[in-house]
């Protein structure tokens, strides 16, 4: 913790402006007290961004406002706007809208009222995507602050290899310190706890008599390890697993969350199982990849000719540019990939497993399998969504591939 506390003290040093990104986690909110007190003794002051989600537990929401309270805080940013995400449980809304005004009957929570919850506030810096509006915050702060900024983001390497590369090896840094990354023109990220264990974070938390999102609490009452309590949106493909004890904790919120985001009680029920890909695919054990990639494909057909003649025409792409790229006269593909065998790249691509799987997945680009969005995609695209309406979901996907055919639609 002692290298923290001097991270800190240099960031406070060097920056005259600083704030700090939060998500109501245990690694954040140990970052933000921990630069409370360190602040309190410099006699400074820093600004704290935290976008609010929405549907989240009611214990995140008042542990924010606990935070709230800390006394070196001179703005909070509680920013509530209406942010697309992903959501994994729902075959018709791949995307589910937060605080949308379309919907406010149905919030999970009241909006905090404050002028920057309103989309006409940020002009230029609005971006409905959460993580390119986080880029955007960070220059609208240097623009209004003027000087260079320092922001403080609770991140550990001990969570990501590719954090830890990130860190250890960035080049945009600002002087000598790798645990710094550039972001934009004067806008620098610092990560206080970047070498914490989750062990670290606890301690430093006991030790400093530090507050925290109960939920930690439950969820190890609950037989979760330290090691896997998440408190972040659960809709996405990796946070969904722990949408079951959402509804165990938090059983008067999770009634809103069912009424609020498409398909959440089905992702509730489903989230441990080979449905929802937790556990890998399930295929029928009578039938290879090959005749299970064929049953999707026919399966398909029984309400929607058009998806299945578009899959197999991909496919068919697929198999002509194999043979031509490995010189062969028939088709030669293997039923499933080994570790071993996806090492050569033509195998990593063209097996049946792939196929089925990008079916299961309703990947209308075959993007899984390395495939481009072309113009005839396009065509049967339109042509499908306007036929069968909310098959596909895509009047709910914000993606650049989409989004151009959202007035189409």
């Amino acid at each position: 913790m002692t290298a923290a506390i001097e991270r800190i003290e240099y960031i406070f040093n060097e920056f005259e402006h600083v704030y700090f990104s939060v998500s109501g986690g245990k690694d954040s909110s140990l970052m933000l007290q921990l630069a409370n007190k360190i602040a309190l003794g410099m006699n400074r002051k820093f600004d704290v961004f935290f976008v609010d989600q929405e549907a989240i537990y009611q214990m995140t929401a008042d542990h924010i406002e606990e935070l709230k309270c800390l006394p070196s805080i001179n703005e909070f940013y509680h920013v509530c706007l209406p942010f697309y995400e992903d959501n994994a449980v729902s075959v018709f809304q791949t995307q589910w809208k937060m605080w949308d005004p379309d919907d406010q009957d149905k919030w999970v929570r009241e909006i905090t009222e404050k002028p920057y919850n309103n989309v006409e506030f940020w002009g230029e810096y609005w971006d409905d995507n959460p993580d390119i509006f986080m880029q955007k915050f960070s220059r609208w702060y240097r623009d209004r602050k003027g000087g260079k900024v320092a922001v403080g983001v609770g991140i550990r390497t001990d969570e990501s290899y590719h954090r830890f590369r990130a860190i250890a090896f960035g080049k945009n840094i600002y002087r000598d310190k790798f645990w710094t990354t550039q972001m934009n023109a004067d806008v620098y990220n610092f990560y206080p706890i970047y070498d914490f264990s989750t062990e670290d974070v606890w301690a430093a938390v006991f030790k400093n008599n530090f507050s925290f999102n109960p939920f930690y609490e439950l969820a190890y009452k609950s037989g979760l390890s330290i090691h896997e309590a998440r408190i972040c949106q659960p809709y996405g493909h990796q946070q969904r697993q722990g949408l079951s004890q959402y509804a165990k904790f938090e059983p008067d919120t999770w009634q809103k969350v069912v009424n609020r985001v498409s398909g959440a009680n089905f992702g509730n029920i489903y989230c441990k199982t080979s449905l929802l890909g937790h556990n890998g695919s399930c295929k029928p054990k009578h039938m290879n990849w090959e005749e299970y990639a064929v049953f999707l494909l026919e399966s398909l057909a029984l309400y929607c000719p058009e998806l299945t003649m578009h899959y197999h025409r991909k496919i068919r792409i697929l198999m002509d540019y194999y043979k031509e790229t490995e010189n062969e006269t028939e088709i030669k593909w293997i039923d499933d990939a080994t570790n071993k065998e996806v090492k050569v790249t033509p195998k990593k691509w063209y097996n049946w497993k792939r196929i089925a799987l990008a079916i299961e997945k309703n990947d209308f680009e075959l993007r899984t399998c390395q495939y481009g969005f072309t113009r005839v995609d396009e065509t049967e695209l339109i042509d499908i969504s306007r036929k069968y309406g909310k098959l596909l979901g895509i009047e709910n996907k914000k993606t650049k591939t989409y989004l151009k055919y959202q007035d189409i639609l």
